[in-house]
C-alpha cells in the first residue's frame, strides 16, 4: 500500500495515522446500530461501542489482556449458577451496581418528606419465601443474635401505607445465605405486609459483616487489586405497594468495622442504624422470653410515587 503524505511531502506523524485507523473502526461500529428499530437499545450500543473503544485506546488494550478479559469472564459465566449469581458480584464490586442505583434514585418533590433510599440488590434474593405474620420470625433456625425490627411505610407526604410487602432476606451468624448451603435449606428470609395503620414489625437476627463469596473468579479479581471481600453488617429490604415505585435497600449497624470499605460501596449514610442491646431477660415489647441478648431497631421507610421515577 502506499504511504500517505502531507502537502509538503513528507509522511505524516505515525501517531495521527492510528488515531485515524482507531477512529474509523470505531465509526464504523457506532454507524452499524443507526439501522436498530428500537431507539433506546441504539442510543445505548453506540454509547457503550463509544465508551469501550475509548478505553482500549487509553489504556493501549493488548491482545494477550483481552484474552485475558474474554477468559475471565468465561469464567464469571460458568460460575453463576440459579443460586450464585458472578455477574450480579462483578457489577457489585465494580461500583457499577451503585451507580446504575444512584442514576435512577428518585428525587422527592421539594418541601415533602425524602424516600428512602435504595441501595444494591445483591446476589442471593429467592423468589417465593414464606410469608410471616406481623411480629413473626424470619430465621426460621438461622445462627444470631435474635433482633426486633419494626417501623411505618409511609409515602414521600407522609400517609402511612397499608397492605405493604415487605421482602427481607440476611445472613446467618456465619455470614451464610440459605442458598449457599448444600441442604435447601430456606432461612433468614420471610415477607410480611404492614397492617392497616402502616406499621410492620418482625424478629430476625442482628446483622453481622460477612465476605462475599470470593472463591470464584470475581474474588480473584479482588485478591489481584489487594481489596477485602468483605461486606459491612446489613440486612436486606424490597418494599412494594401498589402506585409506588419499588424500594430495594439495605440498613446497616452503626459502629460497624466495614461501613467505610464495604466490597460493593452499598452503604449511605441515610441508611446506617444503631441496633439497641438488651441485656438477657429483659423483657420484649411482645413478651418473649429470650435466654440472651438481643437487639432492636426502628426503620420508618418512605416509598416514592411511581410518577417520581426518572
Amino acid at each position: 500500500m502506499a504511504h500517505e503524505h502531507t502537502a509538503e511531502g513528507t509522511d505524516p506523524d505515525p501517531g495521527t495515522l492510528d488515531a485515524h485507523r482507531e477512529q474509523v473502526v470505531t465509526d464504523a461500529v457506532v454507524a452499524s446500530f443507526t439501522t436498530a428499530k428500537d431507539e433506546r437499545l441504539r442510543e445505548v450500543m453506540q454509547a457503550l461501542v463509544r465508551h469501550t473503544h475509548a478505553f482500549i485506546r487509553e489504556v493501549r488494550l493488548s491482545e494477550d489482556e483481552w484474552n485475558q478479559a474474554i477468559a475471565f469472564l468465561t469464567a464469571v459465566g460458568h460460575t453463576t449458577t440459579d443460586t450464585r449469581q458472578e455477574f450480579v458480584l462483578l457489577s457489585d464490586v465494580l461500583g457499577i451496581s451503585m451507580l446504575t442505583v444512584a442514576v435512577n434514585d428518585a428525587t422527592a418533590a421539594p418541601g415533602v418528606i425524602k424516600a428512602t433510599e435504595a441501595t444494591v440488590f445483591g446476589p442471593f434474593f429467592v423468589e417465593n419465601s414464606p410469608r410471616i405474620e406481623p411480629g413473626g420470625d424470619i430465621a426460621h433456625g438461622a445462627t444470631g443474635e435474635p433482633s426486633l425490627i419494626s417501623g411505618t411505610v409511609s409515602d414521600t407526604a407522609g400517609n402511612l401505607i397499608a397492605g405493604a410487602r415487605i421482602e427481607v432476606w440476611e445472613a446467618d451468624s456465619d455470614g451464610m445465605y440459605d442458598v449457599q448451603y448444600d441442604n435447601d435449606r430456606l432461612t433468614g428470609r420471610a415477607h410480611l405486609y404492614s397492617d392497616a395503620d402502616g406499621r410492620y414489625q418482625f424478629w430476625g437476627l442482628t446483622p453481622t459483616p460477612y465476605p462475599i463469596p470470593d472463591d470464584g473468579p470475581v474474588g480473584q479479581l479482588l485478591d489481584a487489586a489487594g481489596r477485602s471481600p468483605m461486606r459491612a453488617s446489613h440486612l436486606h429490604f424490597m418494599v412494594t405497594a401498589p402506585g409506588f415505585r419499588r424500594l430495594v435497600t439495605h440498613i446497616f449497624v452503626a459502629g460497624d468495622a466495614y461501613l467505610g470499605t464495604d466490597s460493593v460501596f452499598g452503604v449511605k449514610e441515610s441508611l446506617i442504624y444503631d441496633f439497641e442491646r438488651h441485656e438477657p431477660g429483659t423483657p420484649t415489647p411482645d413478651g418473649r422470653v429470650i435466654p440472651g441478648t438481643w437487639t432492636s431497631t426502628v426503620f420508618d421507610i418512605v416509598l416514592s410515587a411511581e410518577e417520581h421515577s426518572p
